[in-house]
């Protein structure tokens, strides 16, 4: 089959091989045949050695964390799923028995393998994966509609499902990041909560989706975000803000637009939260990290994509525009999600 595969971090793209089809070795295996596969920022920062020392992988692989496809293989002891039905992929394949698997919360699983991150992912024909990852569509949802769900989705989920618990009537949470995440995390915020959603932002594009998506207000961040929020809520500040990018200043920014007690949701990488403890006691805030997100809320996110209340805004490319794809998202063109489809 053909794969998109990382060789050598100084080439910085990937190169279409012909590997061999990955196969059953073990009863709860499940094969994959890929109907999309999202590319995500994560892709970048693992082609530019970012991941190198955390994840150690083995080179060559494939990348391709957010897939979606056709099961075409079982091992001996699956039961959920069959030949031929249309699934989503929890981008980790755990162990079930841990103690993070037992919580629930697959992220912290202590045995897992990460497709697309430290083991052969998505970016190919076929994909090997587990039944407890495994998470069957929708009749009327197709598998390059929703891949990007798989890891920018839940992503964008598990934030807004923990800020929406605290955001009654009458409250404004703050989105930082309208792209590919960012416009996730908008609809999720509509569907799950009364709070007035605030986008910042630096293009006016991204601006104009977020007000489609039923953002209450849109804020330029070229200028002076920090008091554009702070006057949309008289001064005060707003009771939560949900950073999408985390770097390029928004991690000065976002903290500082929190009214007292207001908490500062952490999606986005690549900066530094550096805040004085005086500040953090005095206004008493909250910083608070996301890691992806655990099965049940993937199902939840599927379940709100079925019903039409999130819904992706995707750029389509074929497996052999893999660099093309990568290099769009690099330099800012891509709206929304980029998906291959081999």
């Amino acid at each position: 089959m053909k794969a998109a595969r990382l060789h050598d971090y100084a080439e910085g793209r990937l190169r279409l091989d012909e590997v061999a089809t990955p196969t059953v070795t073990g009863p709860h295996d499940v094969i994959v045949r890929i109907g999309g596969a999202g590319v995500c920022r994560t892709d970048l920062h693992v082609i530019e050695s970012v991941w190198k020392e955390t994840l150690q992988p083995r080179l060559p692989y494939t990348l391709g964390h957010e897939n979606a496809g056709w099961v075409e293989e079982i091992g001996s002891a699956v039961t959920t799923v069959r030949p031929g039905d249309a699934v989503i992929l929890h981008p980790l394949v755990t162990c079930g028995v841990c103690a993070g698997c037992r919580r629930g919360e697959d992220m912290y699983c202590a045995n897992s393998s990460f497709p697309g991150l430290n083991a052969d992912g998505g970016f190919a024909e076929y994909i090997r994966t587990n039944e407890r990852a495994v998470i069957r569509l929708a009749e009327h949802l197709e598998p390059r509609e929703v891949a990007p769900f798989a890891d920018a989705g839940i992503t964008a989920y598990r934030a807004v499902k923990k800020a929406a618990s605290q955001l009654t009537a009458g409250t404004r949470c703050v989105v930082i990041g309208a792209g590919g995440l960012g416009h996730i995390g908008i609809q999720c915020l509509k569907a799950l909560c009364p709070a007035e959603v605030v986008v910042v932002d630096t293009s006016d594009e991204a601006l104009k989706l977020a007000e489609e998506l039923g953002a209450d207000h849109t804020v330029d961040a070229t200028d002076d975000p920090v008091a554009q929020v702070r006057d949309l809520s008289g001064g005060a500040g707003v009771e939560a803000v949900i950073d999408f990018v985390g770097e390029h200043g928004t991690t000065e920014q976002g903290p500082a637009m929190l009214t007292q007690g207001g908490t500062y949701y952490v999606v986005g990488y690549g900066g530094r939260v550096d805040l004085a403890a005086l500040q953090i006691i005095f206004n008493e805030i909250n910083v608070v990290g996301n890691l992806v997100g655990n099965y049940t809320e993937l199902c939840e996110l599927m379940a709100l994509a079925a019903a039409g209340k999130v819904r992706l805004h995707t750029q389509y490319y074929s497996l052999d525009q893999v660099n093309e794809a990568l290099d769009d998202l690099s330099r800012g063109r891509v709206r929304g999600r980029a998906v291959l489809v081999p």
